[in-house]
């Protein structure tokens, strides 16, 4: 398994993140029911195969299933020793004792004392919202008072976007990290040839980097069956390895249900000739060679 240290936090994690939102919401993607006693067994196992492999990075949110996500990952992770993995959860844009009761309901599910990142739970952002949330009593406070207290070692956001509202966030000197939707299809925090994007804004910030979305939530396989519907090549592993090939994006989240889907993950990520050279795949022309 391949390790990167998180940004300015210090820390050593693993480049594959666990991604949560597959194990908690139902029909995610592809038809699935949390909550039956056979994908918990399954969830459980998943999990438990992903420790054992070498993954560190376990990534939730207390909306996937109502907290359901939080909960399977309580089950597996919620006794171990706390400096063993890096867990992440969010709590979702609201006051500043909203995010302390959000917070309290998570350190439950989850059977823990403390979570390692406490991000705000994002897809887009208005100005407005951003101001509320940096403002005097607002989110970012309440978010750093957990941090002072011990409760969150560090603190960051989620994003969809490449607006304004997610560089303020960037450059505000609040967050220790941010995790930002990139792959093939979503490429619009990256632009190297400007350079311009959030990816490269947060890098320059000092900011862990995790990317959400790496086989573009079925985007692409749907572009493809729209114009070859005869095309049965799996792109899955070409599309996480491009997200793996950008050397900015310090975590690759990927969702997993089961075993096997943990296997082939881990397998993608440690077949390190599978990367891809970025600045080649931007050139335009010969002078950039």
């Amino acid at each position: 398994m391949e390790y990167v240290q998180f940004g300015k936090t210090g820390a050593t994690v693993s480049r594959l993140g666990f991604g949560g939102a597959a194990l908690g919401v139902k029909n995610y993607i592809r038809p699935y029911d949390p909550l039956s006693e056979e994908s918990r067994d399954t969830a459980h196992k998943a999990l438990e195969t992903a420790l054992e492999l070498g993954v560190t990075y376990f990534d939730t949110a207390p909306a996937y299933g109502d907290g359901v996500s939080e909960t399977i990952f309580g089950d597996v992770l919620g006794g171990l020793d706390p400096g063993r993995i890096f867990l992440a959860t969010t709590c979702v844009p609201t006051d500043y004792d909203g995010v302390m009761r959000s917070v309290e309901g998570s350190l439950k599910r989850l059977r823990r004392d403390y979570v390692v990142l406490l991000q705000i739970h994002g897809g887009t952002y208005t100005d407005e919202r951003a101001r509320k949330i940096l403002a005097p009593q607002g989110m970012a406070e309440a978010m750093e008072k957990l941090k002072a207290d011990g409760v969150a070692r560090f603190i960051g956001f989620t994003s969809e976007d490449n607006n304004r509202a997610a560089f303020d966030f960037i450059d505000c000197g609040c967050f220790d990290a941010v995790q930002l939707c990139y792959n093939f299809i979503f490429q619009h925090p990256y632009e190297p040839s400007r350079p311009f994007g959030s990816l490269l804004a947060a890098e320059k910030q000092g900011l862990g980097i995790a990317s959400m979305r790496a086989p573009t939530s079925g985007a692409f396989q749907r572009w493809i069956k729209m114009i070859r519907p005869d095309d049965d090549f799996d792109y899955g592993p070409a599309l996480v390895q491009f997200v793996f090939s950008n050397p900015l994006v310090d975590v690759v989240l990927v969702g997993m249900r089961s075993p096997e889907r943990v296997r082939q993950n881990v397998a993608i990520a440690n077949n390190l000739a599978g990367r891809i050279d970025l600045r080649a795949l931007h050139r335009r022309s010969a002078a950039d060679s």
